[in-house]
C-alpha cells in the first residue's frame, strides 16, 4: 500500500511540482503560501535556513480524525529531523551540538497573525546547560528557554499569556528596569522556573521536557489554531474559503538576539501605505521576530540598517527587488541577521492599503512586470471605495491633535473609545457601530474587535505590527505607536498628557497623517484626483462590455456622476423632486383638491419646475442617455403620516384650552382644519399594503394628467436644451407594470402627449418608452412586455421584495438577520441578488425580450448596481448596463471588468 507523502523538504519543490503538473497555484495548495516560497528561495539561491513542510492534506486529515495525526506523517517528520541534522551538524534534542527549531504556520492565502507559532523547540534544562557551555552566553540561552515556554504555553497550552506578562513585568520592577533588554542571565533563569511553575499551577502538568513532544504538540497546535474564533473572523471577512486547511513549516532556528552583530526585521519592497517604490519596515538589533511584530520594544526604521550594518542592508535590498521581479508583486519579508550572516525566513505578497495597491499596480505596468488586464485584476472594487472614503475636514475644527503615531493605515475614523475586541464587537452589533477600539498593541485574538471597529489606535507596535497589517488588510484607518498614551484597562481610561479619555469617550483618528484628536471632527469625501486610479478606471473602462450608469434626481449628482465615468443616468425619481420645499406644497393641494380643475391648476404649476429639473439633467448628461421614472409612490406618501396627524390634531385641541389670546385661538383653529383636511385625505388613500397598492403605473393610469405634465416636462426640456446644442437622449420609464395591457395603456396616453408637444415645438426628438421590471409577472411575461417596451430596467429591490414576498424594512430589522447569521439564506438578497431566484427571472427576461425585440436594452438600477457580485451576474446574464449612486460608479466601473477577467478568461 502506497504511504501518503505529508512532508516535503525546501529542497523537494521540484518533486511537488511534478506531482502537481506545474500548477503553482495547486503547489501554494498544498505546501500553503509560506511553504511554497520557502522553497522557492532556497531554489532561488536566497540564504533561508534548512526545514520542511508539513501539509495542508495533513492538516485537513488532522480535523478530520478529531485531532490526532494522520497515519505516517510523524514518522515522515522524523526522517525529515534527521535530513536536517545531516544539513547543519547538530542533533535535535542533544546537549552538545543542539538543533533548535520552529514551528509555523502557512495556509494558500496569507493570513498574518491569525495562526499559531512556536519558536526555540528543542530546549529543556540540559540543552540549555550545553547551550552556555557552549556560547558562554547564559542571558542568551535563557532568554529563548523562557521564550519557548511562554509561546508552547500560551499557545499548545492554552495558558493565558498575562500571566506569563505579569510575572515579566514583576521582574522588571523587582529589578528596577523598564526594557526586558536590560535583564540578564540571571534574571532569564529566574523566570523560566517561574514560567514553568505557571505552566504547572494552570494545566496541572509539567512543561514537557522531550523535544520531540515539544515538537509533535506544537505541530498539532498550529493545525489546530485553523479553526480558532481569530482565523474563523479573518476567513469570514475576507472570503477565504474554510476547507484549505494550514500548512505546518518546521525550521531550523537562526538568531537575531546573539549580540549587535545580529538582528531581526519585517520589511515590504514597497511601502505598504503608500505605495512608493522604496523599502519601508521595522527592524531591532538583538532581538527575536516576535519582538518587531509585538510591539515589546521600539523599533527602528529599516533605512537606519544601512547605518548599522551597510553590507547586510545591501544585500537584503537587492533580495527584495530579485524576489519582486521573480514573483512579479510587493513582497513582505521576514529577516534574522545571526553574527553578521543574513536569513531570509518568510516572503510573501504583502497586504498593502487600497491606496497602495492602486500605486504598485499602475508602477508595475509601467516597469513592465504585469500587464494592463493583471494590474486591473490585483484593485479590487472594494478599495476603490477608499478613494471614496471620507477624510476628516482639516477646516471643521482649530483644535490641535492631542497625539500622533505612525500613520500606518490610512483615512479617518470617528467613533467612541473601546478598551477591548469584544466590547468593540458589542457595540457595532448593538447597531452603534461608530467604535474605535483602543489597546495597548493588538493580538490576533483581538481581529473580531477590529472588524467590527472603525478605527484602531495603539499605543504600542509599528508599521509591521499586527494592528498594522489587519488594518491595511481591511482598509481601517489605524494610528499606532502612540509613545505617549497611556492605558489603564482597569479603571477603563486612558491618559494623554493631562488629558483623560474614558470608555464610550468620543476621538477621532486621522490616519493618513498619524494624528489623534479629542471629540468628534467632520468629515469629507474626497474627489477622485489619484492618478494611478484614474489611469487603473481607463484600463478597466477598456476591458468591461458592461455600461455604467448613475441613479441622480438632481443636476448636481449628475454633474458628479459624470466626472466619476457614468455613461448616463440609469435612473431619476422624480418623487423626490416633488419633496423639494418650493413644490411640497403644491403637490399637496394637487391631492387635496375637490375638483378636476383644481388639480390640474396644481398640475400646471408643477409644470415648469419639472421641466427645470429635466434640462438640468440633460446639461450635464449632453450626449448620454437620461432615463426619467414617472411618478412611483402612492400619492399618501406626500401627506404626513396617518399617526403622526392624529397626535398633532391631539396635541393643538388641547393647546387651544389653555390659549389666552384670540389671534392665538384663530390660528390654532385654521392650523386644525387643514389638519383634518389632510387627515380625511390620508383615511381616503390609506392602504393595507401600500406596497402593491396604487402606485407606479396605476397612479399613472387613474391620475393621467399628472403623468402627462411629467412627459410635456420631460419633451419641452429636450426641445429647450437640443436648441441650445446639447444633444438629448431622453427615455421615459413606466414603472411597476404587470400586465402589458398596463403598459400598453399608459405608453398611448404619454405618446400622445409627446407628439402634440414635439409638434408644438416644431422639432424631432428621439425619446424611447420602457418599463421598470419589478413584479415577477412581469418577468415571466417579458416577451409580451417587449412588444410595448423598448428598454427593461430591473429594480432589483422591489423585484427581491415580491419574488421573495418580503418587505424589506421589516425584514432587515427583524427576521432576516436571523436567517443570515444561521445561514438560513447565504445572503442579504437585498444586498446582493439572489442568483438562483430573482437571477432566474431576470435571465428569462431577457431572453424573451429580446426574442421579441432584438434591439432591447436591459439593465438594472436598484441598489444592487453597485454591488460587484450582483454585476459579475449581470455581466454573466448578458445586461448592457448597470446604474448605481454616483459615489459606486468608479466601483461598478472596475467590478465590470472583473467580470470580463473573471468569467471571460480575458
Amino acid at each position: 500500500m502506497t504511504t501518503t507523502k505529508w512532508a516535503y523538504p525546501f529542497s523537494e519543490l521540484k518533486r511537488v511540482e511534478e506531482q502537481v503538473g506545474g500548477d503553482w497555484d495547486r503547489v501554494k495548495s498544498l505546501l500553503g503560501g509560506k511553504g511554497a516560497n520557502l522553497a522557492d528561495m532556497t531554489r532561488l539561491g536566497v540564504p533561508v535556513p534548512p526545514g520542511f513542510t508539513v501539509t495542508t492534506d495533513a492538516c485537513n486529515a488532522f480535523l478530520a480524525r478529531d485531532g490526532s495525526l494522520p497515519e505516517g506523517l510523524w514518522e515522515q517528520t522524523l526522517e525529515s529531523i534527521r535530513e536536517m541534522e545531516r544539513l547543519t551538524d547538530r542533533e535535535f534534542g542533544s546537549p552538545r551540538a543542539p538543533l533548535l527549531l520552529s514551528s509555523r504556520s502557512g495556509s494558500k492565502i496569507s493570513m498574518p497573525g491569525m495562526m499559531d507559532t512556536v519558536l526555540n523547540l528543542g530546549l529543556n534544562d540540559e540543552v540549555a546547560e550545553g547551550l552556555v557551555a557552549s556560547t558562554g552566553d547564559d542571558r542568551f540561552v535563557y532568554d529563548l528557554y523562557r521564550r519557548l515556554v511562554q509561546m508552547f504555553g500560551a499557545v499548545v497550552l492554552g495558558v493565558p499569556d498575562d500571566l506569563f506578562e505579569s510575572a515579566l513585568r514583576a521582574r522588571r520592577e523587582a529589578r528596577g528596569v523598564k526594557l526586558d533588554a536590560e535583564l540578564g542571565g540571571d534574571d532569564w533563569r529566574v523566570l523560566v522556573d517561574s514560567f514553568k511553575s505557571i505552566v504547572k499551577s494552570y494545566t496541572g502538568e509539567d512543561f514537557p521536557s522531550d523535544p520531540h513532544i515539544q515538537l509533535r504538540q506544537s505541530i498539532e497546535a498550529v493545525f489546530g489554531s485553523w479553526n480558532s474564533r481569530r482565523a474563523v473572523d479573518y476567513r469570514n471577512a475576507s472570503g477565504i474559503p474554510h476547507d484549505l486547511g494550514t500548512a505546518v513549516n518546521v525550521q531550523v532556528m537562526v538568531f537575531g538576539n546573539l549580540g549587535p552583530d545580529s538582528g531581526t526585521g519585517v520589511a515590504m519592497s514597497r511601502n505598504a501605505s503608500t505605495g512608493v517604490p522604496e523599502l519601508e519596515g521595522d527592524f531591532l538589533l538583538n532581538a527575536q521576530g516576535e519582538d518587531v511584530v509585538a510591539g515589546i520594544r521600539k523599533t527602528q526604521p529599516i533605512s537606519e540598517l544601512r547605518e548599522h550594518m551597510p553590507a547586510i542592508y545591501e544585500e537584503f535590498a537587492s533580495i527584495a527587488r530579485r524576489l519582486e521581479r521573480h514573483y512579479r508583486n510587493m513582497q513582505d519579508m521576514e529577516f534574522t541577521i545571526e553574527r553578521g550572516k543574513l536569513w531570509v525566513l518568510q516572503t510573501r505578497d504583502g497586504k498593502r492599503t487600497a491606496q497602495a495597491e492602486v500605486r504598485i499596480a499602475a508602477d508595475m505596468v509601467a516597469e513592465g512586470l504585469i500587464d494592463e488586464a493583471e494590474a486591473v485584476r490585483r484593485v479590487k472594487p472594494g478599495q476603490v471605495d477608499f478613494f471614496l472614503h471620507p477624510q476628516l475636514d482639516a477646516g471643521s475644527s482649530d483644535a490641535p491633535p492631542i497625539a500622533r503615531g505612525l500613520n500606518v493605515s490610512p483615512g479617518a475614523a470617528v467613533g467612541r473609545v473601546a478598551f477591548d475586541a469584544d466590547t468593540a464587537e458589542r457595540w457595532a452589533s448593538e447597531g452603534d457601530d461608530d467604535v474605535i477600539m483602543v489597546r495597548p498593541e493588538t493580538k490576533p485574538d483581538d481581529v473580531h474587535g477590529m472588524l467590527a471597529a472603525k478605527g484602531i489606535l495603539t499605543a504600542r507596535g509599528g508599521r509591521t505590527s499586527h494592528a498594522a497589517l489587519v488594518a491595511r488588510q481591511f482598509g481601517k484607518p489605524a494610528v499606532v505607536g502612540v509613545e505617549e498614551l497611556e492605558i489603564d484597562l482597569e479603571a477603563l481610561e486612558m491618559s494623554i498628557g493631562s488629558d483623560t479619555i474614558k470608555e464610550g469617550d468620543w476621538i477621532s483618528l486621522d490616519g493618513t497623517n498619524g494624528n489623534v484628536y479629542l471629540g468628534k471632527l467632520d468629515t469629507l469625501v474626497p474627489d477622485l484626483e489619484n492618478p494611478h486610479l484614474l489611469q487603473i478606471l481607463e484600463w478597466a473602462d477598456a476591458i468591461r462590455r458592461l455600461d455604467v450608469r448613475a441613479n441622480a434626481d438632481y443636476p448636481r449628482d449628475a454633474e458628479r456622476a459624470r466626472a466619476y465615468g457614468a455613461q448616463g443616468i440609469g435612473l431619476c425619481r422624480t418623487e423626490h423632486m416633488f419633496f423639494e420645499s418650493d413644490r411640497l406644497p403644491i403637490v399637496r393641494r394637487m391631492i387635496l383638491a375637490d375638483s378636476a380643475s383644481e388639480r390640474n391648476e396644481a398640475i400646471s404649476e408643477l409644470l415648469p419646475f419639472q421641466r427645470a429639473d429635466f434640462a438640468g439633467l440633460f446639461r450635464a448628461m449632453d450626449g448620454l442617455p437620461v432615463i426619467v421614472r414617472l411618478l412611483d409612490p402612492p400619492l399618501h406618501e406626500f401627506l404626513p403620516a396617518y399617526d403622526e396627524l392624529l397626535q398633532d390634531l391631539a396635541d393643538l385641541k388641547m393647546r387651544v384650552q389653555h390659549m389666552h389670546t384670540m389671534s392665538e385661538v384663530d390660528a390654532a383653529l385654521d392650523e386644525i382644519a387643514i389638519k383634518r383636511d389632510y387627515l380625511a385625505r390620508v383615511e381616503t388613500l390609506r392602504e393595507a399594503n401600500p406596497m402593491l397598492g396604487m402606485r407606479g403605473v396605476r397612479l399613472g393610469i387613474l391620475v393621467p394628467d399628472l403623468i402627462r405634465m411629467q412627459v410635456r416636462a420631460i419633451i419641452e426640456a429636450a426641445c429647450s436644451c437640443a436648441r441650445q446644442g446639447i444633444e438629448v437622449e431622453p427615455e421615459v420609464m413606466i414603472p411597476l407594470t404587470g400586465h402589458v395591457n398596463e403598459l400598453a395603456t399608459q405608453r398611448a396616453t404619454l405618446e400622445e402627449e409627446a407628439r402634440a408637444v414635439t409638434a408644438e415645438q416644431g422639432m424631432e426628438i428621439s425619446y424611447r418608452f420602457g418599463t421598470m421590471i419589478e413584479l415577477p409577472r412581469a418577468a415571466l411575461t417579458a416577451g409580451q412586455m417587449a412588444r410595448e417596451a423598448e428598454f427593461f430596467s430591473f429594480g432589483t429591490n422591489d423585484l427581491t421584495q415580491t419574488t421573495y414576498g418580503i418587505s424589506r424594512d421589516d425584514a432587515e430589522s427583524g427576521f432576516l438577520m436571523h436567517y443570515i447569521k444561521n445561514e438560513i439564506l447565504p445572503d442579504n438578497p437585498f444586498e446582493t441578488i439572489d442568483p438562483e431566484g430573482v437571477g432566474r427571472l431576470i435571465e428569462l427576461a431577457v431572453k424573451e425580450g429580446r426574442e421579441q425585440r432584438p434591439d432591447l436594452v436591459v439593465g438594472i438600477c436598484g441598489e444592487h448596481g453597485g454591488d460587484p457580485r450582483s454585476i459579475a451576474l449581470c455581466h454573466r446574464l448578458g445586461l448592457d448596463y448597470v446604474s448605481c449612486s454616483p459615489f459606486r460608479v468608479p466601483i461598478a466601473r472596475l467590478a465590470a471588468a472583473h467580470a470580463v477577467l473573471e468569467n471571460d478568461g480575458e
